[in-house]
């Protein structure tokens, strides 16, 4: 017994704490990396987590606890899926006829284009819509005037589902007009992503107030366990369920470029009068009913049909996120880049493009398709940065034209592929926008809208340098090795 007791208490058992502990935490990170193997995800980001694992243990453990968990399959993200594919498959099945007749009417108009909304259809993503009238918004200049307009409009209903907004003279004035109208008996539900909206202070509290429905998405110190990494970066207004809008600008004073703030702020955005305002409605309804549990019917006055003579332009409504059984929106990039005939024009913030992105853009070049790429000079954030420009090697080498901006930060996600398809979203051109964020976008089957996407393509080229091929491979090893050090990051990100 003595000698039990001198074992329990001695060097001994101190040794025995120890080679458990030990023991623990190797089978702690052994789980983790098996864990990793069995999700079968992308090899390089699995090999990426498991060396952060194996050479900094702590700070892998730490990174992969909050950023690297795949939850997209877990109950929590099925509340807005399961059912609504029903109802979908519901809708399309008592507007066969309609839908197929229009299929056939955008294939004699745009040609294998229409493979991007048949792709769409029979992955019960969208609903191709004809009677639209689409209006192209550059910078807050041009948005915020009509998103202020249509609010005051409201006759009903007002739904806004934004990743950002600031308690600044923009977002305070929308809270002011919104007040304003649940006064006048208008409903207001609105989303913010809890993340991206970190200057939204004392607004939920004057709209929950004043009577509207207000859910943070996935508010950090609840879900900080579950799904912090997954955030809503969707920017998504509809009013009355006849005005949508949709594409990258947030409600935020920056995107308003009136000498306020010294940065120039460039970015794109949409105004959509018609039945493809629906399918915005619906993106919406069940990004509330995940915040709110409640659910909507598809009935008047939230969805309904508009009239024949409001426009011609046939429209999709791309959305992805963490629910998403496909990266539809990585997919219909990528599709339109390989049906594109003649020229590709894509301006996007983030560029750090998945393998197949990368191999599609060099082989539209290789191909001889005019394939023009504009991005920011400087960014705002230094490991992108660095990230993107490891792509411009073989991106130049196969032939594809890259643009960097100057004029400030160019902040749209668009997409101009020949004469008659244009892209506006809130996609990112990385893993986050495609795999874990709510995204939305629009394709546009349209020759005005691409060519007034165009134009505004044409102007920011005014603010642009080329890259040269020959200048940039002659850069210096220590610029180009921090490229590479920082590319290694990218499956992180």
């Amino acid at each position: 017994m003595h000698t039990l007791i001198n074992y329990l208490t001695g060097s001994n058992w101190h040794l025995s704490v120890k080679i458990g502990s030990t023991v623990m935490l190797i089978l702690t990170f052994a789980g983790i990396v098996f864990t990793i193997l069995m999700e079968n995800r992308n090899p390089i980001k699995a090999i990426a987590y498991i060396l952060l694992l194996i050479f900094i243990p702590i700070v892998g453990l730490v990174v992969y606890y909050y950023l690297g968990r795949d939850l997209r399959k877990k109950r929590r993200f099925t509340l807005k899926g399961s059912k609504d594919e029903v109802l979908f498959a519901k809708y399309w099945q008592s507007q066969r006829t309609e839908i197929e007749q229009m299929q056939l009417e955008l294939r004699h108009l745009v040609g294998n284009k229409q493979e991007l909304s048949a792709m769409l259809l029979n992955t019960r993503q969208s609903v191709l819509t004809k009677n639209n009238h689409v209006k192209l918004l550059i910078n807050g200049e041009e948005k915020f005037p009509e998103v202020l307009a249509a609010l005051k409009a409201a006759k009903h209903h007002i739904h806004i589902e934004y990743y950002m907004i600031a308690a600044d003279d923009i977002g305070n004035t929308v809270i002011d007009i919104l007040v304003e109208k649940l006064n006048q008996g208008v409903q207001v539900r609105f989303i913010y992503d809890d993340v991206g909206s970190n200057n939204i202070k004392k607004l939920p509290r004057i709209l929950k107030e004043n009577g509207a429905s207000v859910y943070p998405f996935s508010p950090l110190l609840v879900d900080l366990y579950l799904n912090a990494n997954y955030r809503n970066h969707r920017k998504i207004i509809v009013v009355d369920g006849n005005v949508g809008f949709v594409g990258g600008i947030n409600l935020d004073d920056r995107y308003v470029n009136n000498g306020k703030h010294d940065l120039y702020w460039r970015d794109t955005h949409l105004k959509i009068e018609g039945d493809a305002v629906n399918l915005l409605q619906l993106q919406f309804l069940m990004s509330y009913r995940y915040c709110s549990k409640e659910i909507f019917p598809f009935e008047a006055p939230f969805f309904g049909r508009s009239a024949p003579l409001i426009g011609t332009c046939f429209t999709d409504i791309v959305a992805s996120g963490p629910d998403s059984e496909w990266p539809m929106a990585m997919e219909c990039i990528l599709m339109a880049i390989n049906v594109a005939k003649r020229r590709i024009r894509i301006t996007n913030p983030y560029f750090i493009p998945t393998e197949q992105l990368l191999t599609a853009l060099q082989m539209a070049a290789l191909a001889g398709k005019d394939v023009q790429l504009l991005l920011p000079f400087k960014s705002d954030s230094f490991i992108v940065q660095h990230a993107a420009l490891s792509y411009m090697k073989p991106l130049l080498a196969a032939g594809v034209k890259v643009f960097f901006y100057t004029r400030g930060f160019i902040h749209a996600k668009t997409m101009v592929i020949d004469d008659n398809l244009a892209w506006v979203s809130s996609v990112n051109f990385d893993n986050r926008s495609f795999f874990l964020n709510c995204e939305i976008g629009a394709l546009v089957y349209d020759k005005e809208t691409a060519a007034r996407l165009d134009r505004a393509f044409d102007e920011d080229l005014l603010y642009s340098l080329p890259l040269q091929e020959t200048r940039w491979n002659k850069r210096n090893l220590a610029k180009r090795f921090m490229d590479s050090v920082c590319r290694l990051l990218t499956p992180l990100l």
